[in-house]
């Protein structure tokens, strides 16, 4: 039994639309009249060519045979002009409009790997394409998408090597994110480092092949950041995997570290029995949710103290960080909401698992790494800057702040 994520609406090659149509008309239109004034101002390199007799040396000579080329609003009909010199030079027109063996508008070929990377898979996406742009949407076929595919590993190759510019990285963020494979037993764990700019502008750093996040390969993609030119970050955020840390303090060990709360929290309760899961909760959200460090150190204590007696490996996950977890204190408080977690990473991923159903276990290692960078490369466009950025130049320079404000005299900055 075939199973297809495409709805076919009923009767749809027999739906019209007046206006799309008129669309269409105009549209091919618009392409005759522009390619008639490419025409001309090619014919214009000839003019001052002349036969014997005193006649244009190059002239029209027809048209081509008629063509569909695919657009958004559907096919439109285009006819690209010939022409012929008389005295024998070889001489061809060619549209840069409307290049030859072009069949598909560049927005048409975008749509391609959006609808694949968005669950459509290359088998079904001649059925989706016929349902978005009419019965006539030919010449778009999975073979399409297997050469777009090849482009985005050529693609990536070159982005992973590419020299940073001049523009400082404050903030980075770390992480794995494990997806299925076909044919192995380990997932793939992608390890990805995203980081802000001193304009607050986020941006992936790094989308690397991992063995499950061990210290070597995490040394290995932060020795490739440091060599392509990227500064010490002023905090790195990320769970607790170990080898991320050990990685971080060998290759920039003047970093701050920042665990994230989001992960020490469900590690935390996952210590705890379920009973007891909703209290611990909000004991821990007092913890990371208080307005000063010292408020936050009474509630750390506060936890420890409950939880210990009865639950020492609770406490116990929690104790071993407690540093790392305080670090967001020391700046600014803007940007608590983003430096506390790993959050960026998280959200700019969810998709992939969903991708990843749709697959059905039918990619490589290197066509997953290649897809969670082309998945990367579209959460990015939809990313905001850093709240409070303009407290990024401060961070830089090195300017104290003490719970989120900035110090100004000796006595806050002792304290």
């Amino acid at each position: 039994m075939e199973t297809t994520n495409i709805v076919d609406f009923a009767r749809r090659d027999g739906i019209t639309d007046a206006l799309t149509d008129l669309l269409r008309t105009g549209a091919q239109q618009l392409i005759a009249t522009a390619v008639e004034a490419e025409l001309a101002g090619y014919l214009a390199q000839f003019s001052d060519l002349r036969t014997e007799a005193g006649h244009a040396a190059v002239v029209r000579n027809g048209h081509h045979p008629e063509r569909p080329f695919q657009t958004s609003i559907g096919p439109v009909s285009v006819r690209i002009p010939k022409v012929r010199s008389k005295d024998g030079t070889p001489v061809t027109f060619r549209s840069a409009l409307v290049p030859p063996y072009v069949r598909r508008t560049k927005t048409l070929e975008a749509a391609l790997p959006w609808l694949y990377l968005k669950g459509i898979s290359s088998g079904e996406m001649g059925a989706a394409l016929k349902v978005l742009l009419g019965p006539d949407a030919a010449g778009l076929s999975a073979n399409t998408v297997s050469r777009l595919k090849r482009d985005w590993a050529k693609e990536y190759d070159g982005w992973k090597d590419a020299a940073f510019d001049d523009e400082p990285i404050v903030y980075i963020w770390a992480d794995g994110v494990y997806s299925g494979l076909r044919g192995e037993d380990d997932k793939l764990c992608a390890l990805v480092v995203v980081g802000v700019t001193a304009r607050g502008k986020k941006r992936f750093l790094a989308i690397e092949d991992g063995m499950r996040e061990s210290t070597q390969s995490w040394r290995e993609v932060l020795l490739s950041l440091k060599i392509r030119g990227m500064n010490a970050p002023k905090l790195a955020i990320g769970d607790g995997a170990m080898g991320f840390w050990a990685a971080l303090d060998e290759v920039y060990p003047t970093s701050r570290q920042q665990r994230c709360w989001q992960h020490k929290t469900m590690n935390v309760l996952n210590c705890l029995p379920k009973l007891s899961q909703p209290k611990a909760k909000a004991a821990i959200h007092n913890i990371w949710q208080a307005e000063t460090k010292e408020d936050a150190d009474k509630a750390f204590d506060l936890f420890i103290k409950i939880y210990e007696p009865k639950y020492p490996k609770a406490a116990l996950c929690l104790q071993k960080d407690r540093e790392e977890l305080m670090a967001f204190f020391d700046f600014p408080a803007q940007h608590w909401q983003s430096i506390r977690t790993s959050n960026p990473i998280e959200s700019a991923f969810a998709t992939i698992r969903h991708r990843t159903k749709r697959s059905k276990g039918c990619l490589s290692r290197d066509g997953m790494l290649h897809m969670i960078f082309k998945l990367g490369q579209c959460a990015e466009q939809n990313w905001r800057k850093l709240r409070g950025f303009d407290y990024l130049a401060k961070v830089i320079t090195g300017v104290t702040f003490k719970d989120g404000i900035e110090a100004t005299n000796p006595d806050q900055i002792a304290a």
